[in-house]
């Protein structure tokens, strides 16, 4: 009786999870749809297709195999990529080096602001 009733709630949670999952692997794919082409390349982050086939089938596999755990976490690796690796490195060819942005500092920023001298 109560495993069961454990077993549902561990169902219920991992449901949420891989509708997380799901939510994730959707979004990395329609930003990269969203993305140039020629951005990729200066970026030097291989090519559009790649990035769209690599994200479109870990979308693909966190909709149709829930089951097969070993592709889902090699998906959510590569979404992870893409996220902290290229997207960035995207957003900062897209603004024009501008640093995605965040505002660059110098080496005569203090941690209020830009640093003068006292002028």
């Amino acid at each position: 009786m109560v495993a069961n009733v454990l077993l549902e709630g561990f169902y219920g949670l991992m449901s949420w999870v891989r509708l997380g999952l799901l939510v994730f692997a959707v979004f990395c794919f329609v930003d990269a749809v969203l993305r140039r082409e020629d951005a990729y390349r200066a970026a030097d982050k291989n090519t559009k297709q790649f990035w769209l086939i690599i994200l479109g089938l870990t979308a693909a596999a966190n909709l149709l195999v829930p089951g097969f755990f070993l592709l889902v976490i090699a998906g959510l690796i590569a979404n992870i990529v893409y996220m902290v690796d290229v997207r960035p490195a995207l957003i900062r060819i897209g603004e024009g080096g501008r640093g995605g942005g965040f505002r660059r500092g110098s080496s005569s920023d203090g941690p209020y602001g830009p640093y003068n001298g006292g002028r």
